[in-house]
């Protein structure tokens, strides 16, 4: 008791300081390898819960609906509409046809029937106010309508231009808007935070949302051509769109710091696209999007971009008010936290700089060189997505699609190409067979898109076989084509679908979303890890680190899918499994440009995973329906090999699983031989600078 008494009064003031700040850095330590699990944790799961929950399975809900016709029988088919499903429709009486038409032109209502006294009943819909709106209007009131008796007519009242056939511009433009918007608050928080002072950050904010509107407008425009015309008008609300965001951002670094990051993916990604009635109708969505569409700056920017490019402006004010209001309110909110903050500590400083430098050199001596780089890194991002995103799907349509005609000769099948090929030339990749087996083998395991069964004796009509678990868009390209062929034939044809889709996955984007988890998870790891905890990226401490964090990333992606979202039904082991190998290999692919460029090698990164993987993946697009490289990249990407590899595990019992592990492996093996390369020869040379130096 004495020596303890006695070593206590000996200590210094001194020591007792050295033992706080060992205690503060071994918190600190700790708290790096807290965060550098903690935040790609929160990221990936928020994204794709969210993703997964809202469009894993699209269908009408409160779908506004206009019908008009004479009061009597207008009443009669509204009754009967909304008695057939009350959740599916929300439905108005309107006076006459006129009315009908000027409701679904101002995006009033989804769609509209107008019942005529001659027995036809007209279904009015507008293909640029969202084509997978105007789909789902059309199944939704054609049987009703045939079931009275009537006959049939659909009228686009406002159909997407030649320029831009998937109606997708305006969504991945008011993407990128947001991207530019929310990602170099964080970022110049962490780095630069001197520049986020508001006399310096709102001139910076007002000059950074003009150079990223001249972008998007120059690469959606004249560069690509998904946009004509409309310049004054979109280059206004991009600049508008990005300072908004950048207000709204700025306000919860001050409250929230560097967390403000994901508060913004939240809103603007994981809630704003769904919510933003742009790829997926606002009313195929769980309730809460409807309400959301109304305020998220995601939805305001995408409708006003829609307003401008396909409605001549009609209901632009109301969007632009949004994202004003919102401007103000979160300039005079971040002053008022200021204010209080300088009240509270008057002698406070900038904030602490946590990410010293973007690249894996030291931190640049130049102010210049070092906000040179801040800004090349969301620049960076905004022109890759717009670019390869936009580039590869804003024009789908079929080339060299691989369809097999089946006649009772190979000979009478070859007659029938020959004469489909003068109006189809480059659309399919026709191939003769006499063998139905053997066609709807190639339909099963993927290595046709569909057969096309001409009649015989003992099979009067045409038959077309299909896949829809395969792809839901080449599905669709095959039926109406060859729906159109057999017509004009004159032959009755009947659509044989070897794999439908189940209730659960109705749209065929589980797969992608599924695969985009492992994908991030492995990317994530290894971008947080770089900047919150650099000495996790040793390559010792590494890869028992990536492993274990695959096995449990893997894992929660699952239970996001099956028993949270109810998504996927069953097949754990093989997700989870091969969930394991492609996490792993992401992170290994990204250990290599995080060492040579640091933060900055999300930009190769990214890129290759997502804004070149998501195109060639055959998730949201078929492959057959973009620019001819994705088709070479769909066999080697992990992204793609991702997307098959879930697919096979749902629909096909695993029957390709085994060659996306080798593409797995292959990036694996290959990243960790670069990874070592790049550790031995930087430690050779740190070696021979010690030794110059001794």
């Amino acid at each position: 008791m004495t020596d303890t008494i006695a070593s206590d009064t000996s200590s210094s003031p001194g020591s007792d300081a050295a033992e706080a700040d060992l205690a503060r850095a071994r918190k600190e330590h700790i708290g790096r390898y807290v965060a550098m699990i903690l935040l790609p944790f929160v990221m990936v799961a928020m994204m794709i819960t969210g993703y997964l929950a809202a469009m894993h399975s699209p269908a009408p809900n409160n779908m506004p609906i206009a019908v008009a016709g004479a009061s009597q029988q207008a009443g009669e088919f509204a009754r009967a509409l909304e008695a057939a499903d009350p959740d599916a429709v929300d439905v108005r009486v309107v006076s006459d046809d006129a009315a009908a038409r000027d409701l679904v032109l101002a995006r009033e209502v989804s769609g509209a029937v107008s019942l005529g006294a001659d027995g036809t009943a007209t279904v009015y819909t507008a293909g640029a106010a969202g084509a997978s709106q105007s789909s789902m209007v059309g199944g939704l009131l054609a049987p009703p309508v045939l079931g009275q008796g009537l006959d049939l007519v659909v009228e686009d009242l406002a159909p997407l231009p030649a320029h831009d056939t998937a109606g997708l511009a305006a969504m991945f433009m008011a993407t990128a808007l947001m991207l530019a918007g929310y990602m170099p608050l964080s970022v110049m928080l962490s780095n630069s935070p001197e520049l986020l002072r508001i006399r310096r950050v709102v001139p910076l904010l007002a000059g950074w949302s003009a150079l990223i509107a001249f972008l998007v407008w120059l690469v959606a425009g004249p560069v690509l051509g998904a946009v004509e015309g409309h310049t004054a008008a979109v280059l206004g609300i991009s600049w508008l769109s990005v300072f908004a965001v950048g207000a709204v951002q700025l306000f919860l670094t001050r409250i929230l710091g560097p967390m403000a990051v994901i508060v913004g993916m939240l809103f603007l990604m994981v809630l704003g696209v769904p919510a933003s009635n742009m790829g997926m109708s606002v009313h195929a969505l769980p309730g809460l999007y409807a309400t959301l569409h109304g305020f998220l700056p995601t939805a305001a920017t995408g409708e006003a971009l829609r307003s401008v490019l396909y409605f001549g402006g009609d209901g632009l004010g109301g969007h632009l008010l949004v994202l004003a209001v919102g401007a103000v309110l979160a300039l005079a909110a971040t002053v008022g936290v200021d204010a209080l903050k300088r009240r509270r500590n008057p002698d406070a400083g900038d904030p602490e700089i946590t990410l010293p430098s973007l690249t894996a050199g030291p931190r640049p001596a130049s102010n210049r060189v070092r906000y040179v780089t801040l800004a090349f890194f969301p620049l960076g991002m905004v022109v890759m997505m717009l670019s390869f995103m936009l580039g590869a799907m804003y024009q789908p349509a079929p080339r060299d699609m691989p369809v097999t005609v089946v006649a009772a000769t190979t000979e009478q099948a070859e007659q029938v190409i020959a004469g489909l090929e003068e109006n189809m030339t480059g659309l399919f990749a026709l191939e003769a067979s006499d063998s139905l087996d053997e066609a709807r083998a190639a339909v099963q395991d993927r290595t046709a898109v569909a057969a096309y069964v001409l009649p015989s004796a003992t099979s009067p009509t045409a038959t077309l076989v299909t896949n829809e678990a395969a792809g839901v868009s080449q599905q669709q390209v095959v039926s109406t084509v060859f729906g159109q062929v057999a017509a004009g034939s004159q032959m009755p044809l009947t659509v044989e679908n070897l794999t439908p889709l189940p209730g659960a996955d109705s749209m065929g984007t589980v797969t992608l979303y599924v695969a985009m988890g492992w994908i991030m998870s492995g990317f994530m790891l290894v971008v947080v890890a770089g900047s919150a905890q650099p000495a996790a990226m040793r390559l010792r401490r590494f890869l028992p680190i990536a492993a274990g964090w695959s096995v449990f990333m893997s894992a929660v992606i699952w239970v996001i899918a099956d028993p949270i979202v109810g998504a996927v039904d069953g097949h754990f082991w093989p997700l989870f499994g091969t969930g394991i190998v492609a996490i792993f290999s992401t992170a290994l692919f990204t250990a290599v440009p995080a060492r040579l460029f640091g933060l900055l090698a999300v930009l190769p990164a990214v890129a290759i995973l997502m804004f070149l993987g998501v195109p060639a993946s055959n998730g949201a697009l078929s492959v057959y329906m973009t620019p001819e490289i994705f088709t070479t990249l769909h066999a080697v990407l992990p992204m793609p090999a991702a997307v098959e590899s879930v697919r096979s595990i749902l629909y096909f019992g695993g029957d390709a699983v085994g060659s996306h592990l080798v593409t797995f492996a292959i990036w694996g093996a290959a990243s960790l031989a670069c990874v070592v390369v790049i550790d031995a020869v930087r430690a050779r040379s740190a070696a021979r600078k010690q030794a110059v130096e001794a």
